[in-house]
């Protein structure tokens, strides 16, 4: 929680220190890389110290995971909000939101398959090379693969992030992080 709120204020201050009065444009850096800090720490907290107990539990674990990482996905979305207010129909709340959403569905699936330690390196990689080569691309193909740098009202970029956090969500929720090798 203490490194989401640090994450929030991080986004605020940079946001603040952008000058995106001027060109909302320039919000890009903070709507799509501060959802994938938010998301690596959201990440990082779906380990589970005691997978042997989850598999023996008497009672189902997928709606505790999926209550853990609806509320920490939430808290993220919340927290992140008031670096990008205003210009909603450019790079303002509903992008932020989009990409919490989509990043942390990367994230989560990634912790399914590579464990929580490592969990934040795909959305990483994904976000960081769209971030990089997407600039000046167009069409509707771009909004599916360059959802990180859209526009907030591109319904192809919520299509992408809302199946991202989909996937991932239900699948962390059915099988949990994968567990972490014997350290030595």
């Amino acid at each position: 929680m203490a490194a989401l709120a640090a994450t929030a204020a991080f986004a605020v201050w940079a946001a603040g220190r952008l000058d995106a009065y001027l060109d909302p444009d320039r919000r890009v850096p903070v709507v799509a890389l501060a959802p994938l800090l938010a998301s690596a720490v959201i990440g990082t907290s779906l380990y589970s110290a005691s997978d042997e107990l989850d598999r023996t539990a008497v009672r189902p674990w997928w709606p505790r995971r999926l209550t853990h990482l609806a509320a920490l996905t939430g808290l993220a979305a919340l927290l992140l909000v008031p670096a990008v207010l205003g210009h909603t129909g450019t790079f303002g709340p509903p992008a932020v939101l989009r990409n919490t959403l989509g990043c942390t569905g990367i994230t989560a699936a990634a912790a399914v398959l590579l464990g929580a330690r490592a969990s934040w390196l795909p959305a990483f990689g994904y976000v960081t090379a769209v971030y990089l080569g997407a600039h000046g691309v167009h069409g509707r193909a771009a909004t599916v693969w360059a959802w990180p740098v859209q526009p907030g009202a591109q319904p192809g970029a919520w299509a992408a992030a809302l199946t991202a956090f989909a996937l991932g969500a239900a699948g962390y929720a059915v099988r949990g992080a994968r567990p972490e090798g014997p350290r030595g």
